[in-house]
């Protein structure tokens, strides 16, 4: 007996453990599709000697570390993927290749009993052309670590903000990119679901996830189930259209998968997974945007966030903010910052959207507590009120 048949007889034997009701769902058409995505970068990372990447971390670890007397810790990091994935059918014949990259600078000072870290994170389809992106933001990284230290705590209560395209990124993560996998509808695990084709956020919002929306860590030709990746349009002119899907929950529900298929490895299950997740450019300019506001604050550098799907609260942190007064953004610096609200509110109340934009593919996304897959989010600066604290 081949290997491939003693596999198959496994399948077989693991299977016939169920009800055969347990997996009925309706099957989804297949298509014919023969389809290949080799993707480039100025330098892949096995091209260089091991020990000249090394140095050059080293260098600027050691950059850092010298900047100030307040430095008294410093890493740098460099992770890289070489993705290489076919997908085999009766009908598909798929394969794709493609590097992504992401590193980080890591300054921790400290002074007079106060320590602050600050993370500046780079990304991107590309290889070790990443370092040189690195070298030049030294100087800042370690500038904004160091006053990190006269930041004070922020007087809890309701303002004005603008937040920049990281901060956008993790907001629109959290606030509508979980609640708006499908298998959770299928479960009826998310509030999103008696929303759809209503308004959720102001006219201004339009939010996108898709393999193809935008080229970041999580751009691909196909999922990990074989559906080739989308530009998924969530929210358009403040009105919720759309979820994204795996492959089960779209059969489930009726609707063609999204090419959101994501498994953490090859033996984990395929989950409705976000891909690049953003909130689309505006038309407003950041300096009219911070004119505008009397007394408020400009957030900078997500660290995280938590969202509930069925009641649609969300916590989002930051690293610091700085202090907007009569239209100018002050040196009162704010630190950490912990926004609060209900989602609908916080986009609602959405007014000025900047024609900037940006993506972040550092770190991954868990779904619930485990099961991690790399994504990207991001979107351009956008003016706001919300709850701080």
């Amino acid at each position: 007996m081949s290997g491939a048949q003693v596999i198959a007889e496994r399948i077989n034997a693991a299977f016939e453990k169920f009800s055969g009701e347990a997996f009925a769902y309706p099957k989804p058409e297949e298509k014919q599709l023969t389809q290949s995505f080799q993707d480039s970068a100025e330098l892949l990372p096995e091209d260089a000697p091991p020990g000249e990447v090394i140095t050059k971390l080293s260098k600027l670890n050691k950059s850092l570390r010298d900047f100030s007397a307040l430095v008294v810790e410093a890493h740098v990091v460099l992770r890289y993927a070489q993705v290489s994935k076919i997908f085999l059918s009766s009908k598909r014949d798929l394969e794709q290749s493609y590097v992504w990259s992401e590193a980080y600078l890591v300054p921790t000072t400290r002074r007079d009993g106060v320590t602050r870290t600050l993370y500046k994170s780079f990304s991107g389809m590309k290889g070790l052309e990443i370092l040189s992106e690195m070298e030049s933001e030294v100087e800042p990284t370690a500038k904004a670590a160091c006053k990190l230290l006269d930041a004070k705590p922020i007087p809890p209560g309701e303002y004005e903000i603008i937040c920049s395209p990281d901060a956008v990124g993790i907001i629109a993560h959290e606030a509508f990119g979980h609640g708006v996998e499908l298998d959770m509808f299928t479960k009826n695990r998310a509030k999103a679901q008696e929303y759809m084709g209503k308004t959720v956020a102001s006219p201004l919002v339009e939010m996108r996830d898709g393999a193809t929306a935008a080229r970041q860590v999580s751009s691909y030709l196909f999922d990990d189930e074989g559906n080739l990746g989308t530009d998924t349009a969530i929210i358009e002119d403040g009105i919720l259209k759309s979820g994204i899907s795996d492959a089960l929950s779209a059969a489930l529900l009726g609707q063609p998968a999204t090419g959101n298929g994501k498994r953490q490895a090859y033996s984990h299950k395929a989950y409705a997974r976000m891909t690049n997740t953003f909130l689309a450019p505006g038309t407003d300019k950041l300096e009219d945007m911070i004119a505008s506001i009397k007394h408020g604050y400009i957030i900078e550098d997500a660290e995280g966030g938590m969202e509930d799907p069925k009641d649609w609260g969300i916590q989002v942190s930051f690293t610091y903010a700085k202090e907007i007064v009569d239209g100018k953004v002050t040196d009162n610096w704010v630190a950490p910052v912990v926004m609060t609200g209900y989602v609908p509110d916080v986009l609602s109340a959405i007014t000025m959207v900047s024609d900037d934009f940006r993506l972040y593919g550092n770190g991954a996304c868990g779904k619930g507590y485990k099961e991690e897959a790399k994504v990207s989010c991001g979107g351009p600066y956008i003016k706001t009120r919300a709850r701080l604290g």
